[in-house]
Protein backbone atom coordinates (compact mmCIF):
# COMPACT_ATOMS: atom_id res chain seq x y z
CA UNK A 1 0.00 0.00 0.00
CA UNK A 2 1.22 3.20 -0.49
CA UNK A 3 0.20 4.46 2.73
CA UNK A 4 2.60 2.11 4.16
CA UNK A 5 5.68 4.13 2.15
CA UNK A 6 4.25 7.22 3.51
CA UNK A 7 3.80 6.17 7.38
CA UNK A 8 7.15 4.61 7.27
CA UNK A 9 8.36 8.00 6.03
CA UNK A 10 5.95 10.04 9.45
CA UNK A 11 7.98 7.51 11.50
CA UNK A 12 11.59 8.88 10.23
CA UNK A 13 10.80 12.38 10.15
CA UNK A 14 7.97 12.93 12.38
CA UNK A 15 10.18 13.46 15.78
CA UNK A 16 12.33 16.26 14.16
CA UNK A 17 9.69 18.04 12.36
CA UNK A 18 6.48 18.32 14.08
CA UNK A 19 3.91 18.61 11.06
CA UNK A 20 0.92 15.98 12.93
CA UNK A 21 -1.36 16.83 15.27
CA UNK A 22 -3.58 13.66 14.98
CA UNK A 23 -2.04 11.13 12.73
CA UNK A 24 -5.20 8.75 12.15
CA UNK A 25 -3.38 5.85 11.44
CA UNK A 26 -5.33 2.92 12.46
CA UNK A 27 -8.77 4.38 10.39
CA UNK A 28 -6.24 5.18 7.28
CA UNK A 29 -5.14 1.46 7.40
CA UNK A 30 -8.73 0.39 7.62
CA UNK A 31 -9.44 2.56 4.79
CA UNK A 32 -6.51 2.09 2.28
CA UNK A 33 -7.39 -1.88 2.48
CA UNK A 34 -10.52 -1.03 1.45
CA UNK A 35 -9.41 0.83 -1.22
CA UNK A 36 -7.14 -2.00 -2.17
CA UNK A 37 -9.46 -4.81 -1.89
CA UNK A 38 -12.04 -2.76 -4.33
CA UNK A 39 -9.12 -2.63 -7.18
CA UNK A 40 -9.03 -6.39 -6.63
CA UNK A 41 -13.04 -6.04 -7.53
CA UNK A 42 -12.07 -3.70 -10.14
CA UNK A 43 -13.80 -1.14 -8.67
CA UNK A 44 -12.04 2.86 -8.51
CA UNK A 45 -13.71 5.13 -6.46
CA UNK A 46 -12.07 8.27 -8.40
CA UNK A 47 -8.94 9.72 -9.32
CA UNK A 48 -7.88 10.04 -5.30
CA UNK A 49 -8.53 6.75 -4.73
CA UNK A 50 -6.04 5.08 -1.61
CA UNK A 51 -4.25 8.57 -1.45
CA UNK A 52 -3.23 9.64 1.52
CA UNK A 53 -4.27 13.08 2.19
CA UNK A 54 -3.18 15.34 4.61
CA UNK A 55 -5.30 18.27 6.22
CA UNK A 56 -4.61 21.47 8.32
CA UNK A 57 -6.21 21.75 11.53
CA UNK A 58 -8.61 24.27 11.13
CA UNK A 59 -10.38 21.80 8.92
CA UNK A 60 -13.46 19.29 10.11
CA UNK A 61 -12.92 15.52 9.70
CA UNK A 62 -15.56 13.82 11.39
CA UNK A 63 -14.86 11.75 14.46
CA UNK A 64 -11.50 13.87 14.77
CA UNK A 65 -10.76 16.82 17.17
CA UNK A 66 -10.14 20.54 14.94
CA UNK A 67 -7.99 22.34 17.88
CA UNK A 68 -7.64 25.63 15.25
CA UNK A 69 -4.14 25.44 16.84
CA UNK A 70 -5.05 26.67 20.25
CA UNK A 71 -5.48 25.45 23.38
CA UNK A 72 -8.25 23.18 24.78
CA UNK A 73 -11.25 26.20 25.31
CA UNK A 74 -10.80 25.93 21.14
CA UNK A 75 -11.09 21.98 20.94
CA UNK A 76 -14.26 20.29 19.47
CA UNK A 77 -14.73 16.91 17.66
CA UNK A 78 -17.18 17.61 14.49
CA UNK A 79 -19.62 15.02 13.51
CA UNK A 80 -19.74 16.21 10.02
CA UNK A 81 -16.81 16.51 7.48
CA UNK A 82 -15.71 19.79 5.72
CA UNK A 83 -17.58 20.10 2.42
CA UNK A 84 -13.83 19.94 0.81
CA UNK A 85 -12.96 16.89 3.31
CA UNK A 86 -16.23 14.83 1.91
CA UNK A 87 -15.66 15.25 -1.85
CA UNK A 88 -11.73 14.43 -1.24
CA UNK A 89 -13.31 11.36 0.18
CA UNK A 90 -16.27 10.86 -2.03
CA UNK A 91 -13.00 10.40 -5.06
CA UNK A 92 -11.52 7.76 -2.91
CA UNK A 93 -9.01 9.78 -1.02
CA UNK A 94 -7.61 8.37 2.63
CA UNK A 95 -7.43 11.00 4.91
CA UNK A 96 -4.19 10.30 6.94
CA UNK A 97 -4.73 13.35 9.44
CA UNK A 98 -4.69 16.55 10.99
CA UNK A 99 -1.65 18.73 10.70
CA UNK A 100 -0.25 21.73 12.22
CA UNK A 101 -1.42 25.90 12.18
CA UNK A 102 -0.82 28.90 13.74
CA UNK A 103 -3.34 29.82 16.46
CA UNK A 104 -6.46 30.44 14.62
CA UNK A 105 -4.60 30.49 11.67
CA UNK A 106 -2.65 33.77 12.06
CA UNK A 107 0.78 34.62 13.65
CA UNK A 108 1.45 32.94 16.74
CA UNK A 109 3.53 30.15 15.17
CA UNK A 110 3.54 26.44 15.44
CA UNK A 111 6.23 24.11 16.97
CA UNK A 112 7.01 22.78 13.16
CA UNK A 113 10.21 22.76 11.56
CA UNK A 114 11.34 23.57 8.23
CA UNK A 115 12.38 20.07 6.36
CA UNK A 116 15.01 21.36 4.61
CA UNK A 117 16.56 23.16 8.10
CA UNK A 118 15.42 22.63 11.33
CA UNK A 119 16.39 25.59 12.72
CA UNK A 120 14.33 27.60 9.91
CA UNK A 121 10.95 28.10 10.07
CA UNK A 122 8.12 26.41 7.59
CA UNK A 123 6.32 29.87 7.43
CA UNK A 124 2.55 29.81 8.56
CA UNK A 125 -0.41 29.61 9.10
CA UNK A 126 -0.50 26.34 6.76
CA UNK A 127 2.49 24.60 8.30
CA UNK A 128 2.21 20.98 8.99
CA UNK A 129 0.69 20.80 5.74
CA UNK A 130 3.89 22.27 3.85
CA UNK A 131 6.43 20.40 5.82
CA UNK A 132 4.59 17.14 5.56
CA UNK A 133 4.69 17.54 1.72
CA UNK A 134 8.04 18.33 1.37
CA UNK A 135 9.08 16.13 3.55
CA UNK A 136 7.28 13.06 1.85
CA UNK A 137 5.01 12.64 4.14
CA UNK A 138 1.92 12.63 2.24
CA UNK A 139 1.93 13.44 -1.77
CA UNK A 140 -1.09 15.94 -0.95
CA UNK A 141 -2.85 18.38 1.81
CA UNK A 142 -4.92 20.84 2.55
CA UNK A 143 -4.25 24.36 3.69
CA UNK A 144 -5.57 27.21 4.22
CA UNK A 145 -4.91 31.37 2.99
CA UNK A 146 -6.61 34.01 4.11
CA UNK A 147 -3.02 36.69 3.60
CA UNK A 148 -0.30 34.23 2.69
CA UNK A 149 -0.66 30.84 4.82
CA UNK A 150 -0.39 28.85 1.49
CA UNK A 151 1.84 30.21 -0.68
CA UNK A 152 4.22 31.59 1.77
CA UNK A 153 4.85 28.31 3.75
CA UNK A 154 5.27 26.24 0.76
CA UNK A 155 7.78 28.63 -0.93
CA UNK A 156 9.82 28.39 2.27
CA UNK A 157 9.08 24.51 1.99
CA UNK A 158 10.00 24.28 -1.95
CA UNK A 159 6.73 22.43 -2.90
CA UNK A 160 3.89 23.97 -5.23
CA UNK A 161 1.45 25.81 -3.65
CA UNK A 162 -2.06 26.92 -5.33
CA UNK A 163 -4.74 29.07 -3.99
CA UNK A 164 -7.76 29.45 -6.38
CA UNK A 165 -9.87 32.59 -6.51
CA UNK A 166 -12.07 33.29 -3.46
CA UNK A 167 -15.06 31.34 -3.03
CA UNK A 168 -13.56 28.56 -6.12
CA UNK A 169 -13.71 26.25 -3.29
CA UNK A 170 -15.95 25.48 -0.02
CA UNK A 171 -14.79 26.44 2.97
CA UNK A 172 -18.13 25.36 5.08
CA UNK A 173 -16.27 23.38 7.92
CA UNK A 174 -13.18 25.85 8.28
CA UNK A 175 -12.68 27.67 11.23
CA UNK A 176 -12.84 31.26 9.84
CA UNK A 177 -10.45 33.69 10.46
CA UNK A 178 -11.45 36.57 7.98
CA UNK A 179 -14.97 34.89 5.62
CA UNK A 180 -13.97 37.64 3.09
CA UNK A 181 -10.98 36.69 2.68
CA UNK A 182 -10.33 32.54 3.19
CA UNK A 183 -9.18 30.48 0.56
CA UNK A 184 -8.83 26.84 0.54
CA UNK A 185 -5.74 26.33 -1.08
CA UNK A 186 -3.80 22.81 -1.80
CA UNK A 187 -0.07 21.49 -1.48
CA UNK A 188 1.62 19.21 -3.46
CA UNK A 189 4.94 18.74 -5.53
CA UNK A 190 3.53 19.24 -9.33
CA UNK A 191 0.91 21.58 -10.58
CA UNK A 192 -0.87 18.57 -12.33
CA UNK A 193 -1.90 17.24 -8.95
CA UNK A 194 -2.58 20.86 -8.12
CA UNK A 195 -5.14 21.01 -10.86
CA UNK A 196 -6.18 17.64 -10.50
CA UNK A 197 -7.33 18.44 -7.06
CA UNK A 198 -9.06 21.68 -7.70
CA UNK A 199 -11.31 19.58 -10.12
CA UNK A 200 -12.85 17.81 -7.71
CA UNK A 201 -12.78 20.20 -4.73
CA UNK A 202 -14.31 23.72 -6.85
CA UNK A 203 -18.02 24.27 -7.24
CA UNK A 204 -20.83 25.86 -5.48
CA UNK A 205 -22.17 24.53 -1.93
CA UNK A 206 -25.39 24.81 -0.21
CA UNK A 207 -23.14 25.06 3.29
CA UNK A 208 -21.58 27.94 1.92
CA UNK A 209 -23.42 31.03 1.08
CA UNK A 210 -19.83 32.58 -0.55
CA UNK A 211 -18.90 29.63 -2.31
CA UNK A 212 -19.17 30.45 -6.31
CA UNK A 213 -21.64 29.09 -8.88
CA UNK A 214 -18.98 29.93 -11.17
CA UNK A 215 -18.39 27.21 -14.38
CA UNK A 216 -15.80 24.11 -13.38
CA UNK A 217 -13.55 24.18 -15.75
CA UNK A 218 -10.75 20.90 -16.74
CA UNK A 219 -8.06 21.93 -15.38
CA UNK A 220 -6.14 19.10 -16.38
CA UNK A 221 -7.21 19.65 -20.17
CA UNK A 222 -4.76 22.59 -21.04
CA UNK A 223 -1.71 21.10 -18.77
CA UNK A 224 -0.78 17.98 -21.58
CA UNK A 225 1.09 20.41 -23.95
CA UNK A 226 0.63 24.05 -22.88
CA UNK A 227 1.57 27.08 -25.19
CA UNK A 228 4.71 29.84 -24.18
CA UNK A 229 2.47 31.65 -21.84
CA UNK A 230 2.45 35.81 -22.23
CA UNK A 231 3.91 37.22 -18.33
CA UNK A 232 3.40 40.17 -16.80
CA UNK A 233 6.51 40.82 -15.10
CA UNK A 234 6.14 43.14 -11.28
CA UNK A 235 9.81 43.97 -11.47
CA UNK A 236 9.07 46.79 -9.23
CA UNK A 237 8.56 44.16 -6.39
CA UNK A 238 12.11 43.52 -6.55
CA UNK A 239 12.65 45.83 -4.27
CA UNK A 240 11.74 44.17 -1.26
CA UNK A 241 13.42 41.56 -2.08
CA UNK A 242 17.33 40.48 -0.97
CA UNK A 243 19.78 40.94 -3.56
CA UNK A 244 20.19 37.05 -4.05
CA UNK A 245 16.20 36.64 -4.27
CA UNK A 246 16.06 39.74 -7.05
CA UNK A 247 18.99 38.26 -8.97
CA UNK A 248 17.36 34.63 -8.93
CA UNK A 249 14.11 36.48 -10.47
CA UNK A 250 16.28 38.03 -12.80
CA UNK A 251 17.46 34.76 -13.81
CA UNK A 252 14.15 33.18 -13.74
CA UNK A 253 12.21 35.72 -16.44
CA UNK A 254 15.44 35.42 -18.34
CA UNK A 255 15.04 31.27 -18.68
CA UNK A 256 11.36 31.53 -19.46
CA UNK A 257 12.32 34.41 -22.19
CA UNK A 258 14.63 32.00 -23.52
CA UNK A 259 12.24 29.40 -23.81
CA UNK A 260 9.51 31.13 -25.68
CA UNK A 261 7.48 33.21 -22.97
CA UNK A 262 6.52 36.46 -23.32
CA UNK A 263 7.54 38.37 -20.52
CA UNK A 264 6.48 41.37 -20.15
CA UNK A 265 7.57 44.41 -17.16
CA UNK A 266 4.07 45.71 -16.15
CA UNK A 267 3.89 48.47 -13.21
CA UNK A 268 2.19 47.87 -9.42
CA UNK A 269 -1.77 49.15 -9.86
CA UNK A 270 -1.94 52.58 -7.91
CA UNK A 271 -3.97 51.36 -5.38
CA UNK A 272 -0.97 48.47 -3.99
CA UNK A 273 0.45 51.11 -1.22
CA UNK A 274 3.92 50.87 -0.41
CA UNK A 275 5.38 50.00 3.24
CA UNK A 276 2.26 49.20 4.71
CA UNK A 277 3.16 45.34 4.47
CA UNK A 278 5.46 45.93 7.27
CA UNK A 279 2.63 46.03 9.66
CA UNK A 280 2.17 41.88 8.75
CA UNK A 281 5.56 41.50 9.82
CA UNK A 282 5.79 42.79 13.60
CA UNK A 283 3.60 41.91 16.44
CA UNK A 284 0.33 44.02 15.98
CA UNK A 285 0.71 45.46 19.87
CA UNK A 286 3.54 47.11 18.46
CA UNK A 287 2.26 48.51 15.33
CA UNK A 288 -1.70 49.10 16.04
CA UNK A 289 -1.88 49.82 19.43
CA UNK A 290 -5.65 49.09 21.64
CA UNK A 291 -8.35 51.18 20.17
CA UNK A 292 -6.82 51.93 17.15
CA UNK A 293 -6.69 50.90 13.68
CA UNK A 294 -4.00 52.05 11.36
CA UNK A 295 -3.17 55.49 11.57
CA UNK A 296 -2.54 55.47 7.79
CA UNK A 297 -5.35 56.13 4.78
CA UNK A 298 -6.77 53.36 3.05
CA UNK A 299 -5.07 53.41 0.03
CA UNK A 300 -2.97 50.52 0.07
CA UNK A 301 -4.07 47.01 -0.36
CA UNK A 302 -2.06 46.11 2.71
CA UNK A 303 -3.59 48.58 5.25
CA UNK A 304 -7.30 47.61 4.00
CA UNK A 305 -6.46 43.72 4.25
CA UNK A 306 -4.94 43.82 7.69
CA UNK A 307 -8.24 46.45 8.89
CA UNK A 308 -10.58 44.03 7.36
CA UNK A 309 -8.84 40.91 9.34
CA UNK A 310 -8.96 42.31 12.73
CA UNK A 311 -12.62 43.22 12.46
CA UNK A 312 -13.80 39.93 10.49
CA UNK A 313 -11.65 37.96 12.81
CA UNK A 314 -13.17 39.59 15.63
CA UNK A 315 -16.70 38.79 14.64
CA UNK A 316 -15.86 35.30 13.74
CA UNK A 317 -14.44 34.86 16.90
CA UNK A 318 -16.52 37.57 19.35
CA UNK A 319 -18.11 34.53 21.52
CA UNK A 320 -15.00 32.50 22.47
CA UNK A 321 -13.14 35.23 22.82
CA UNK A 322 -15.30 37.05 24.94
CA UNK A 323 -15.05 33.87 27.66
CA UNK A 324 -11.34 32.80 26.62
CA UNK A 325 -9.60 36.09 26.15
CA UNK A 326 -6.73 35.20 27.96
CA UNK A 327 -5.84 31.69 26.82
CA UNK A 328 -5.74 33.37 23.36
CA UNK A 329 -1.69 33.24 22.39
CA UNK A 330 -0.55 36.97 22.03
CA UNK A 331 -1.17 37.45 18.52
CA UNK A 332 -3.88 36.37 17.60
CA UNK A 333 -5.20 38.04 21.18
CA UNK A 334 -3.75 41.68 19.96
CA UNK A 335 -5.65 41.79 16.92
CA UNK A 336 -9.16 40.12 18.32
CA UNK A 337 -8.97 43.03 20.70
CA UNK A 338 -7.96 45.49 17.94
CA UNK A 339 -10.49 44.32 15.87
CA UNK A 340 -13.11 44.97 18.43
CA UNK A 341 -13.20 48.71 18.35
CA UNK A 342 -12.22 49.45 14.85
CA UNK A 343 -14.45 52.35 14.14
CA UNK A 344 -17.14 50.78 10.83
CA UNK A 345 -15.62 53.69 8.76
CA UNK A 346 -12.74 52.30 8.56
CA UNK A 347 -13.49 49.04 8.20
CA UNK A 348 -15.80 50.10 4.81
CA UNK A 349 -13.17 52.41 3.73
CA UNK A 350 -10.68 49.11 3.91
CA UNK A 351 -13.55 47.37 1.91
CA UNK A 352 -13.75 49.84 -0.49
CA UNK A 353 -10.41 49.89 -1.00
CA UNK A 354 -9.56 46.39 -1.63
CA UNK A 355 -12.40 46.94 -4.27
CA UNK A 356 -10.61 49.15 -5.80
CA UNK A 357 -7.08 47.36 -5.96
CA UNK A 358 -9.38 44.46 -7.15
CA UNK A 359 -10.83 46.67 -10.30
CA UNK A 360 -7.01 47.89 -11.29
CA UNK A 361 -5.82 44.32 -10.46
CA UNK A 362 -8.36 42.46 -12.36
CA UNK A 363 -7.77 44.88 -15.67
CA UNK A 364 -4.40 43.88 -15.44
CA UNK A 365 -4.14 40.21 -14.91
CA UNK A 366 -6.77 39.66 -17.82
CA UNK A 367 -4.10 40.83 -20.23
CA UNK A 368 -1.53 37.84 -19.46
CA UNK A 369 -2.04 34.21 -18.40
CA UNK A 370 0.00 35.10 -15.32
CA UNK A 371 1.37 37.75 -13.42
CA UNK A 372 4.82 36.76 -12.12
CA UNK A 373 6.17 38.08 -8.97
CA UNK A 374 8.31 37.17 -5.87
CA UNK A 375 6.48 34.53 -3.19
CA UNK A 376 8.52 35.79 -0.66
CA UNK A 377 11.43 38.11 -0.42
CA UNK A 378 13.94 35.95 0.98
CA UNK A 379 13.77 32.22 1.65
CA UNK A 380 12.57 30.99 5.04
CA UNK A 381 13.98 32.82 8.35
CA UNK A 382 16.12 31.23 11.01
CA UNK A 383 14.16 30.96 14.56
CA UNK A 384 10.81 29.33 15.08
CA UNK A 385 9.57 32.67 16.59
CA UNK A 386 8.02 34.16 13.65
CA UNK A 387 6.42 32.72 10.47
CA UNK A 388 8.05 35.48 7.70
CA UNK A 389 6.72 38.14 5.72
CA UNK A 390 3.05 37.56 3.77
CA UNK A 391 3.97 40.97 2.20
CA UNK A 392 4.01 39.43 -2.05
CA UNK A 393 0.93 37.12 -1.42
CA UNK A 394 -1.41 39.47 0.65
CA UNK A 395 -2.39 41.59 -2.25
CA UNK A 396 -3.88 39.00 -4.25
CA UNK A 397 -5.76 36.95 -1.22
CA UNK A 398 -7.08 40.36 -0.71
CA UNK A 399 -8.72 40.77 -4.46
CA UNK A 400 -9.31 37.23 -4.44
CA UNK A 401 -7.36 36.26 -6.97
CA UNK A 402 -5.96 32.65 -8.01
CA UNK A 403 -2.06 32.20 -7.18
CA UNK A 404 0.39 29.88 -7.27
CA UNK A 405 4.21 29.18 -5.95
CA UNK A 406 6.51 27.35 -7.54
CA UNK A 407 9.96 25.90 -6.06
CA UNK A 408 12.30 27.90 -8.78
CA UNK A 409 16.01 27.25 -7.41
CA UNK A 410 17.83 27.00 -4.03
CA UNK A 411 19.54 29.51 -1.71
CA UNK A 412 23.39 29.89 -1.14
CA UNK A 413 22.75 27.88 2.42
CA UNK A 414 20.17 25.23 0.60
CA UNK A 415 17.27 26.49 0.95
CA UNK A 416 14.65 26.47 -1.78
CA UNK A 417 13.47 29.66 -3.61
CA UNK A 418 9.96 30.11 -5.11
CA UNK A 419 8.38 32.35 -7.60
CA UNK A 420 5.07 33.18 -7.28
CA UNK A 421 2.28 33.45 -10.71
CA UNK A 422 -1.39 35.25 -10.16
CA UNK A 423 -4.07 35.52 -12.59
CA UNK A 424 -7.56 36.81 -13.19
CA UNK A 425 -10.26 35.45 -11.01
CA UNK A 426 -11.87 32.20 -12.32
CA UNK A 427 -9.04 32.14 -14.76
CA UNK A 428 -7.41 29.19 -13.15
CA UNK A 429 -7.43 26.95 -15.87
CA UNK A 430 -5.24 29.36 -17.87
CA UNK A 431 -3.42 30.17 -14.75
CA UNK A 432 -2.33 26.61 -14.09
CA UNK A 433 -1.37 26.07 -17.94
CA UNK A 434 0.67 28.93 -17.57
CA UNK A 435 2.28 26.82 -14.28
CA UNK A 436 2.62 23.84 -15.87
CA UNK A 437 4.60 25.46 -18.74
CA UNK A 438 7.10 27.04 -16.14
CA UNK A 439 6.97 24.43 -13.61
CA UNK A 440 8.75 22.20 -16.85
CA UNK A 441 11.48 25.10 -17.28
CA UNK A 442 12.40 25.68 -13.46
CA UNK A 443 12.93 21.82 -13.55
CA UNK A 444 13.09 22.43 -9.76
CA UNK A 445 13.55 18.86 -8.43
CA UNK A 446 15.34 18.49 -5.07
CA UNK A 447 14.01 17.43 -2.13
CA UNK A 448 15.51 17.79 1.54
CA UNK A 449 17.35 14.84 3.35
CA UNK A 450 17.09 13.46 6.50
Amino acid sequence: MYLNACLARIDGWEPEIGAWVHLDRVAATHTAQQREWQIGLGRCAGVLHGVPVALKDIIDVAGLPTTAGAGPFAHRTPSVDATAVARMRAHGAVILGKTTTTAFAFLDPSLTRNPWNRAHTPGGSSSGPAAAVAARMVPLALGTQTVGSVLRPAAYCGVVGFKPSHGRISTAGVVPLAWSLDHIGVFSRSVEDAALTLGLLAGADVADPRSSAAPVDNYLAGLTDPPAPRIGFLRPLLERTTPEMSTHLEMVVQALRDQGAGVVEVDLPPSFGNDAGALWTTTLANEVPAGHTSARTFSGIHDAALTVVQAEAAAAHHALFAAHAEDFPPKIRQALAGGQVIPAVAFLLAQEARERFRHEAVALAVRYDALLTPTVGAPAPKGLEATGDPYFCAPWSAAGMPAIALPSGLAEDGLPLSIQLVGAPFAEARLLAAAAWCERVLAFDSQPSV
